[in-house]
Parts: C-alpha cells; sequence; structure tokens
C-alpha cells in the first residue's frame, strides 16, 4: 500500500513539472508588445535672443551734501529760527549768537579808522612842506625824512584800521548763523541761552541734501574684472552706454520709480573684502529715500545678442560639480554635454559653452535614459501622456 500511494505522488509531480515547461515554452514565443519601446522625454530647443545681463549689488544711501552747522565765534544763543526736520534754503538765517559784544568791538574799530585817517592830511602837509625847505637848504633833511616818515606810518595806520573794521565787521556777521547749503536740518543740539564756542566740534545742526542721493554699493574685483574680459571678447553690446543707467529696489521689495546714474568706480580694491566701491546718484524728489536706507542697485552691465537660456531643471551637476546636460541628437539617440555656465537668469541658466543652437535638451524624463541610448523626444510644454506617439520631434527619421 506504501509502495503504491510513493509511485502515484512521484506522477503527480512528473506532470506538474511537464505543464510548467510547457508553459514556459509557450510564453517565450510572445514577448509583450512595449519591450524595447524608446523612452519618452521633454525637451527644449536651444534658441539663441537677446539676453540683458544685469547684476543685483546691496548698498546703502547717502546725502548728496552734508554740512555741519558750527559757530563761528564766542557767544550765547539767543534765537533759534528754524523747525527740526524742515527744509532750509542756502544763506536762510538759523542761529542768532547774542552780537552786542561783537557790535561794540565794531564800532571801536569804525572810530579807530576815522582817527587814523584824520591824522593822514596833516602828515602829508608837512612832508610836502618839508621837502620844499630842504630842497633849498631852508630846513634840515632829517627834519624832511622824518615827516616823510610819518606820513608813511600815517597811511599804514590807516591800512591797519581798515583791516580792523573788516575783522570786527566779520566777526558781528558770525553771529548770524546762517545754512550753508540747501537741504533738510535734523535735530538742534543747543537751545536758547548756552553758550557756543567757536568751531567747536559738536554742530549744532546737521542739514543734508536728498535731492539728488547718492548710493553706494561694493562689487567683487572678481566680477569687474569677468565683464572687462566678456567686453574685450565682443560678447557683450551696449554695456558702457546701459552700464550708465542704474535701477533700484528698496527695502521692501518695491521698485523705486526714478532711474539713476553710475557716478564713478573706486580706483582702489579694498584689501579686506576684495571689493570696489560704485557710486550712484538718484533723483528723490518726494525724499522716499533718507541716508543710510539699505536697498539693491540693478546695473545693467550689456546686452549678449546670441544669450542660450536653459532651464535650470534641465541642467544637472556630476559629483566633481561640473555643470552637464543631455541632449537628443538627430538621430534620437541621447548625449551628455559638459557645459560651462554664466549665470542665473530667472528660471534660466546662461550657457556660454557647451551648447550650440538647435540642440535639443532633455528637461524632463532624463531620469530613465542613458547616453546612448535612443529616446522619443517631446517638446517640454507637452506632457509625454498628452502628446501621444503622434507629437515627437524629429518623427520620421
Amino acid at each position: 500500500m506504501t509502495r503504491h500511494r510513493n509511485q502515484t505522488f512521484q506522477g503527480t509531480i512528473c506532470l506538474t513539472l511537464t505543464v510548467a515547461v510547457l508553459a514556459a515554452g509557450c510564453g517565450h514565443h510572445g514577448p509583450p508588445a512595449s519591450a524595447g519601446a524608446p523612452a519618452e522625454v521633454a525637451t527644449i530647443t536651444v534658441t539663441p535672443r537677446s539676453v540683458a545681463l544685469t547684476t543685483e549689488l546691496p548698498g546703502r544711501t547717502a546725502p548728496f551734501e552734508v554740512a555741519e552747522v558750527r559757530p563761528q565765534v564766542n557767544g550765547i544763543l539767543q534765537e533759534r529760527l528754524f523747525t527740526e526736520g524742515a527744509d532750509v534754503t542756502a544763506g536762510s538765517l538759523l542761529y542768532r549768537i547774542d552780537p552786542a559784544p561783537y557790535q561794540a568791538a565794531y564800532d571801536q574799530a569804525l572810530g579807530a579808522l576815522a582817527v587814523a585817517e584824520a591824522a593822514v592830511p596833516a602828515a602829508r602837509s608837512r612832508s610836502s612842506r618839508l621837502a620844499e625847505l630842504a630842497a633849498i637848504h631852508a630846513a634840515g633833511q632829517q627834519d624832511a625824512d622824518d615827516a616823510a616818515a610819518a606820513l608813511k606810518q600815517a597811511e599804514a595806520n590807516v591800512v591797519a584800521g581798515r583791516a580792523t573794521v573788516e575783522s570786527a565787521k566779520v566777526n558781528l556777521d558770525y553771529t548770524r548763523i546762517q545754512a550753508p547749503i540747501t537741504g533738510r536740518i535734523g535735530r538742534s543740539s543747543v537751545t536758547v541761552g548756552a553758550l557756543v564756542m567757536g568751531y567747536q566740534p559738536v554742530p549744532l545742526a546737521v542739514i543734508h541734501r536728498l535731492d539728488p542721493i547718492y548710493v553706494d554699493v561694493t562689487q567683487a574685483s572678481a566680477d569687474l574684472l569677468r565683464l572687462r574680459r566678456t567686453l574685450a571678447e565682443g560678447r557683450l553690446t551696449g554695456a558702457e552706454a546701459r552700464g550708465q543707467e542704474v535701477g533700484l529696489i528698496l527695502q521692501d521689495g518695491s521698485s523705486y520709480p526714478h532711474r539713476g546714474r553710475l557716478e564713478f568706480r573706486d580706483v582702489a580694491v579694498e584689501p579686506s573684502t576684495g571689493s570696489v566701491t560704485l557710486r550712484m546718484v538718484f533723483p528723490n524728489p518726494d525724499h522716499v529715500l533718507l541716508p543710510g536706507m539699505f536697498v539693491r542697485a540693478v546695473v545693467t552691465e550689456g546686452v549678449d545678442p546670441e544669450g542660450l537660456l536653459v532651464p535650470q531643471q534641465g541642467i544637472t551637476r556630476d559629483p566633481r560639480g561640473t555643470p552637464i546636460a543631455w541632449i537628443v541628437n538627430g538621430s534620437g539617440v541621447v548625449e551628455r554635454r559638459t557645459l560651462t555656465l554664466g549665470r542665473a537668469i530667472g528660471s534660466d541658466w546662461l550657457v556660454t559653452a557647451g551648447l550650440a543652437a538647435g540642440d535639443r535638451v532633455i528637461v524632463e524624463g532624463r531620469q530613465k535614459v542613458r547616453p546612448g541610448a535612443s529616446v522619443t523626444a517631446v517638446p517640454f510644454s507637452s506632457t509625454p501622456a498628452s502628446a501621444g506617439p503622434s507629437a515627437p520631434e524629429g518623427a520620421g527619421r
């Protein structure tokens, strides 16, 4: 009985193996219809276009002119004649120092000058008479010489008296402290009744001229060298003219409505930062810009008339960090290209070497392919699902 059961079990195993072998043989003659079909990728065709190259540089605003108002004579402050934070014009009266002692000195100088001037006619007459008498030997020559010297001294006293009057007049005028420039005046550091000293270190007030206004930014010296090299190679046009016009982005992200111009580049590189200072001038009629504000200047360096832009998602990097792109050649085969990148412009990279006009760069689907593989390319604007087999680029090649 046991032997019969074993024979039955062995027969069942053989039958099962035979069915499996037959099934495998049948499957070998019917492969899936999709095996070996080229992968579908989305590409963009590289087309040269005119690209304006701009650079954003951080900086701060600075007043166009700054004047620190200081007294030039000593005295008690009698009046303050301006409103703090208001606009003042050049020559307007800001402070008045007690003029009494300076008025007295001026009057005294005028009196001394009058005395000196009154002595001149008498000295001139005496010198003239003695000179005539000495000529006919009616008076001593020494007396004539003394009279001539007295005349010169009287005339010199007049000159000195006039200088003293002028000095006293200047000091008297300095009691009226005027605005040296037109601009906006800040707070006053003194009040009426305070004693002020001539040329004191602390200014009475500070005036800023805000229209126009400076914007000082820094640019890396390496960027400056790169720009000059690009200009020398002729890849940019209009840089010299366009570089003079500058835009501005405010701290809140909004654009400043007025355009400025590049005033100058510094003549030396800052050793600690390796940067060069650029000064720009912007109109500021509404006083939107105030000194010390943080801004970003948008400098147009030039125009690349045949710039090649590629979406950033179409460019990867190898383990060494070298930028690469995968392209589909005219035969529908994937190639790998090593690139040289310029700068990011929006969501694109500016490619300076490695691609040519008409190249088709894979933007989507490159994970499914490798160099040398045949692919079906569809435009990047069409999704692979909706494009279908009738929409590939280069169909029928």
